[in-house]
């Protein structure tokens, strides 16, 4: 072998080496068979869409690997059989564990001499994006809650039980602001049903859940062409519309998208990604915020200009350790729930126990509360009523007491429960708000000055307070 030929192996062994580097990093799935339809070609994006590795699937022919339904063919095959090239093209399959994956393809064929001698398929994975669609689409007939279902007799429960009673007679946005676990899809979809829209779709979406390359296209929809695997699809306010879409953790979406949903809300109309024509959408707007709204408006987590538009109506959901007199009810709904689930016949729980739920600070709100009882019936074995050795273990531990009766002067020597840190500043918060409002004959204006906070912040405090 002469020195041109070694020269010229080792020149195209480094473009091979180039080539393959270029497949495996490029963003887009590559997949090419031969006339026979066995693999030769399966880049690394390629076995991530498709969760499987490439010992299998080259070298096998791909009909013998991958499942499709009876009304879709292998667009990679229908390429080389055909000879024909095929854009844009949605397809749902299944890889040889069962695990269903869909994909955009543009599959188009190899031709040497006129003859076909393979094909070539480019893939882009929507697989996330049309299982989320799938789950929102479901949303629409699981609105089950109404205001009856709200449990709580607590003067704070009560009154924002009214007030959301109140708003089910406009279509204007409303903030729903309460920490977590205190059941703030509950009150937006008893709005919902409550309204005159209640016969609309009612659809959820999470903004903490999807990825912010995947949100604008799930929110807003998308113009087939408008980028690689872009089909016409419509997104959750086209699909909401007549109704209401809730979007819970608002504060989670990334501040240009804040700004487009604004517009959304002030034109009442969506323009697809890649669209140039705007179309009309009648949705109420339903949002939810884990935090203070002011809080998040000065930590540039909440545009301050959707704030405006979407605290029309403004709830606030009380956390469970500030209505503890709901605690007892809401836990024999729970045991209720549970022995219907769980085919049990439990009837409450013990006067030692009721003590101890109330003592618990229940920083989980509703839901911790629920998982409690949950968690505690499944460790029941045949009682009629729950005791204190039922409950989970971080309970028993961190509130029973010692047995042996105390005295009467020990009893009085006895401190009550510490206050944890959250309850003590919120304590003395409220005193403050309170005296420098006296001190300026209630006048919100000065003693927001005062106070060194906007008048917006201290209205959101004195609602927050009850004062």
């Amino acid at each position: 072998m002469g020195q041109h030929d070694t020269k010229h192996i080792q020149s195209l062994t480094r473009m091979n080496q180039l080539y393959e580097r270029l497949l495996n990093e490029v963003d887009v799935g590559i997949h090419v068979i031969n006339e026979k339809g066995k693999t030769i070609i399966y880049n690394e994006k390629m076995m991530e869409i498709e969760s499987m590795t490439s010992e299998d699937v080259l070298d096998k022919n791909l009909l013998d690997v991958f499942r499709f339904g009876e009304s879709q063919n292998s667009t990679l095959v229908k390429a080389l059989k055909t000879g024909k090239t095929a854009k844009n093209v949605k397809q749902t399959y299944f890889n040889n564990k069962g695990k269903e994956i869909t994909t955009i393809n543009h599959s188009f064929p190899i031709t040497e001499a006129g003859n076909i001698t393979g094909a070539i398929e480019i893939a882009k994975d929507v697989t996330h994006l049309e299982r989320v669609i799938k789950e929102n689409v479901l949303n629409k007939q699981n609105t089950k809650f109404t205001f009856d279902q709200i449990i709580g007799q607590s003067e704070l429960m009560q009154t924002v039980v009214d007030e959301s009673k109140r708003a089910t007679r406009t279509p204007s946005s409303v903030l729903v602001v309460g920490e977590t676990g205190t059941g703030k899809e509950l009150f937006a979809q008893s709005i919902h049903n409550g309204s005159n829209r209640s016969g609309a779709p009612f659809i959820s979406q999470n903004c903490a859940a999807i990825p912010d390359s995947l949100m604008e296209s799930l929110l807003f929809g998308t113009k087939k062409g408008a980028f690689t695997g872009a089909i016409d699809r419509p997104g959750l306010f086209e699909q909401a519309d007549g109704g209401t879409l809730l979007l819970d953790e608002i504060n989670s979406l990334e501040p240009s998208l804040q700004a487009k949903l604004l517009r959304v809300i002030q034109d009442k109309s969506i323009r697809r990604v890649g669209d140039m024509k705007d179309k009309e959408v009648d949705v109420r707007i339903i949002a939810t915020i884990n935090e203070d709204p002011v809080d998040a408006v000065a930590n540039n987590r909440l545009r301050k200009d959707l704030y405006y538009r979407l605290s029309v109506v403004t709830l606030f959901i009380p956390p469970l350790r500030d209505r503890k007199e709901d605690i007892l009810l809401l836990t024999q709904s729970f045991i209720d729930k549970y022995n219907a689930l769980f085919n049990m016949d439990v009837r409450g729980i013990s006067e030692e126990v009721k003590p101890l739920l109330q003592k618990h600070d229940w920083p989980g709100n509703v839901r911790e509360l629920e998982h409690t009882i949950e968690g505690t019936m499944n460790l029941i074995m045949g009682e009629e009523v729950i005791t204190i050795q039922n409950l989970p273990g971080r309970f028993r531990n961190r509130y029973q007491v010692d047995e042996e009766p105390f005295t009467q002067r020990e009893k009085e020597d006895i401190p009550e429960s510490p206050k944890t840190l959250r309850e003590k500043m919120t304590e003395v918060e409220k005193f403050y708000v309170q005296q420098v409002l006296a001190n300026n004959d209630n006048n919100i204006s000065r003693a927001a000055k005062i106070l060194g906070i906007s008048r917006q912040s201290l209205q959101y405090r004195l609602k927050k307070f009850s004062l």
